[in-house]
């Protein structure tokens, strides 16, 4: 067996050809741990401050779609990000009869690719402060700058805090947010 130097074992290690010596935590969600391993449907589902969300996915037969190989970068709303909208609003999205309707909401806070908390960060500083994002629905949403992390922007001024950001997935990356985003 060869012996490595200590330069060539720097080297692999600043590249990235040896083993980490600390694998990177996924960040827990509403105090549950979000496993890399698990697709977006199957965290969600253990994240309780995201039931709302669920509900709403399961609504529009969205489940199987965000369960496939992706990759995808959700927005994902909290149950009080909901809790916000006018009364009665989660409710009629809900109806069988509004699933065209919640399907477009819900598909707005998605974004085709897997797009990291600082990937975002760069593409809105490289655009001036902003970036825009076409989103799963066809609508536009907006990256900006905002504390340590970023904020998006939806079509009419709302901005939703990203709370969360880089929760991996098998199948993506989930940025957990504040504000539901409408288009």
């Amino acid at each position: 067996m060869k012996k490595l130097s200590i330069t060539t074992l720097l080297v692999s290690v600043a590249l990235g050809l040896a083993a980490p010596a600390m694998a990177q935590e996924n960040p827990t969600v509403g105090g549950a741990p979000m496993l890399v391993e698990r697709n977006i449907v199957e965290n969600a589902v253990n994240s309780p401050v995201h039931t709302t969300l669920v509900a709403a996915v399961k609504a529009a037969d969205l489940a199987g779609t965000l369960s496939g190989p992706g990759p995808f970068t959700v927005f994902a709303p909290v149950n009080d990000a909901f809790a916000m909208l006018p009364a009665g609003t989660v409710e009629t999205l809900l109806m069988s009869e509004n699933k065209d309707q919640l399907s477009g909401v819900l598909t707005y806070h998605v974004v085709p690719g897997k797009l990291s908390g600082p990937e975002l960060l760069r593409r809105a500083n490289a655009g001036g402060g902003e970036a825009q994002l076409t989103t799963v629905q066809g609508g536009t949403l907006t990256v900006v700058p905002s504390g340590r992390g970023v904020a998006v922007m939806d079509g009419n001024g709302t901005t939703s805090v990203v709370t969360t950001a880089d929760v991996n997935q098998s199948n993506g990356v989930i940025h957990v947010v504040n504000r539901v985003l409408l288009p």
